[in-house]
């Protein structure tokens, strides 16, 4: 017998079995309701129906919904038949009219508690007290017009279905929470989280001492997934709620408490609470989740980057971290299936660089599936590459501000040394996991592996040109963050501001840039207060994450002479950018207008005495070529001097005779 045969099965036998318990119930309203009978023939009648109520449980291949419910909510005899008589409402014709014939009333023509303590048996008067099952539970709903006694009575949509066989999530939850789907095959180490997981529960459960689950990691795809495989291998449906929806007005969160508490009765169900974009400084949330965790039975999970202190109920937390190298290879060749051989071995290049989850690896592979079937479009490489970064980008795009990097070497007007070690930088990153992994240096120790650099030097030297080119070379995204605006006055809120970055950074080893590095790493002054001890804090955990980044970490400051020499020890490389000398100067002039750029007459040795950085001789390149552009003509000495005084306005700097001298 195949299990859709075994469902049936039941659901046949379900519906025969509540047919007769609301015969039951339907018999003792008409008794009530009728006096010609002989009380022989009415307790025959009664007696028949309790033995067909009998033979229609005998049948029951597994428990019916109904005492399922009754067992679940542990409902008296009373309040069980006080249910039916709501439920033969929405499912017998006939309950109306024996309602109104009870109740000599044709406009009364719905069940009371009246009623039912007149008509029914083993009656309690607090069946529909307030914390009794009933109500508490929601299995009915009181009607407000009238005095309790005569209250409507009405069973809830939800409880109704469930009895006749109809599983579904209550629509009040809709929106509020959502399903989420089997985990799938996991990696091994996520396999073993989630079997050591189930132990725990297991061990807890017989204590009915039922723990919350936090699992703790940057990764939610990963925390959901072994989430998902606990509950398959628990035989439990898995429900997430995101956390910024509980509700924080007391009523409605209190009703969704009631609710999903209900739902995890009825439907053996878990719930995940994804915490991981919940903002910490949001006290009025958080005490609404604590609320909501405090007052809800049943399996939880929370998902969380950090660990959360929770109240109460008894919490045992797991690190879920990102799969083995050697597991991402294994997701990759079996999300690559076919293709994986075309590659030569090359996906452990792709491994090196990203460091993805099996749900980010599966996203890639889809994101390149348009032209990894026709390979001769590009290298197979570097169109899985270019699809990593796209996976990895878009909870950096919250952080931080993505630069597209454009410029290449050629765009640098520096000295040799600077380009050498701007070089050198390059090498270093390319070249990370061979130095590292298979020549063993980070067996050996596993400090200092972060690749970091301070760019030195005035505004519009060239650090971010620096920047892009390293991108562009590396093919790396680049983002920039401004440290005086994740500086926060709030103490200890500048380290997660940072933990978010490198949290989000880590999975594409990005390039990150920190511009305004003065604002957190000035000199150090005597330790005077908690806003002093923090700020020593602050720094430490910024150079603690990029000397562990698997990227590339950059920091630049307008003044080199104002970061700490503490800190600059534990910087890889410095590179200072000198402000142009004239012929620097006249080369960035060479090399500033694209070769579409029509131009008439420039001279590069005139222009060089513009006393300015090249970030200011861009400006004003840009500058004078709208203004040639808007006057049909190629760009001339007269269009850039034009520009020059517009960008000199700028700087509140004057233009002397000594840089335009003889231009016309």
């Amino acid at each position: 017998m195949n299990t859709q045969t075994i469902i049936n099965n039941w659901h046949d036998a379900n519906q025969r079995y509540l047919s007769a318990a609301l015969a039951v119930v339907r018999g003792a309203l008409e008794r009530y309701t009728t006096s010609s009978q002989q009380p022989t023939e009415l307790q025959n009648q009664e007696n028949a129906q309790q033995q067909a109520l009998q033979e229609a449980a005998a049948a029951m291949p597994t428990p019916s919904a109904l005492d399922n419910l009754c067992w679940m909510f542990r409902l008296s005899a009373f309040e069980r038949d006080l249910l039916l008589l709501c439920a033969g409402m929405e499912l017998s014709g006939d309950f109306a009219r024996l309602c109104a014939i009870a109740q000599g009333d044709a406009q009364r023509a719905y069940p009371t508690l009246s009623l039912a303590l007149a008509a029914l048996p083993n009656v309690h008067w607090d069946a529909i007290a307030p914390n009794a099952p009933l109500r508490r539970w929601r299995l009915i709903q009181v009607g407000e017009a009238h005095a309790l006694t005569l209250s409507p009575l009405r069973i809830d949509e939800r409880i109704l279905h469930y009895l006749v066989g109809i599983q579904y999530l209550d629509e009040r939850l809709a929106g509020i929470i959502e399903p989420l789907a089997g985990g799938g095959d996991l990696v091994p180490s996520h396999q073993a989280l989630a079997e050591r997981v189930t132990a725990v529960w297991q061990q807890t459960y017989k204590g009915n001492n039922l723990p919350i689950v936090q699992l703790c990691g940057n990764e939610t795809s990963s925390k959901r997934a072994i989430a998902a495989t606990i509950c398959q291998l628990q035989n439990l449906h898995l429900w997430v709620m995101p956390a910024q929806v509980i509700p924080l007005l007391p009523g409605e969160l209190d009703n969704l408490i009631r609710l999903w508490t209900r739902e995890t009765i009825l439907s053996k169900s878990a719930l995940l609470i994804d915490c991981d974009e919940l903002d910490t400084n949001d006290a009025t949330r958080i005490n609404a989740i604590a609320h909501f965790i405090e007052h809800t039975n049943g399996f939880l999970f929370i998902s969380s980057r950090e660990r959360m202190r929770l109240p109460q109920r008894l919490v045992v937390s797991f690190d879920v971290q990102q799969p083995t190298a050697k597991e991402q290879g294994a997701v990759w060749q079996e999300a690559l299936s076919e293709i994986a051989p075309q590659l030569n071995g090359q996906v452990k290049i792709l491994v090196d660089q990203f460091n993805l989850s099996p749900a980010t690896i599966q996203a890639a592979c889809a994101e390149a599936a348009g032209q990894l079937v026709q390979p001769q479009e590009g290298n197979l490489t570097d169109i899985l590459w270019d699809a990593c970064r796209l996976q990895a980008r878009p909870r950096l795009d919250e952080l931080a501000q993505w630069i597209e990097p454009a410029a290449d070497w050629d765009d640098l007007v520096l000295p040799d040394n600077q380009q050498q070690i701007l070089r050198d930088i390059a090498a270093h990153v390319r070249q990370r996991s061979t130095v590292y992994n298979t020549w063993g240096f980070a067996a050996k120790s596993a400090r200092g592996l972060g690749i970091s650099a301070l760019f030195a030097g005035a505004s519009g030297t060239g650090k971010t040109l620096a920047a892009e080119v390293l991108a562009n070379k590396l093919r790396l995204d680049l983002y920039r963050i401004d440290l005086s605006s994740v500086v926060s006055k709030y103490i200890g809120e500048t380290e997660k501001n940072l933990r978010r970055v490198f949290d989000a950074a880590e999975q594409g080893g990005v390039i990150l840039l920190f511009d305004e590095a003065d604002a957190l790493f000035g000199k150090r002054s005597e330790v005077k207060d908690a806003r002093d001890r923090y700020a020593n804090i602050e720094v430490s955990y910024l150079l603690q994450r990029m000397e562990s980044y698997p990227g590339l970490a950059l920091l630049t400051t307008n003044l080199k002479s104002a970061i700490d020499t503490a800190f600059l020890r534990r910087i890889r490389f410095v590179v200072q950018f000198p402000f142009p000398d004239a012929a620097q100067r006249a080369e960035i002039w060479r090399r500033i207008f694209p070769p579409n750029t029509p131009t008439a007459d420039l001279d590069v040795v005139k222009l060089a005495r513009l006393n300015v950085a090249g970030g200011n001789i861009r400006n004003i390149a840009l500058n004078a070529a709208f203004l040639a552009a808007d006057a049909g003509e190629a760009v001339q000495m007269k269009h850039i001097l034009r520009a020059a005084q517009t960008e000199y306005g700028k700087l509140e700097k004057p233009l002397t005779e000594v840089e335009i001298g003889g231009w016309s």
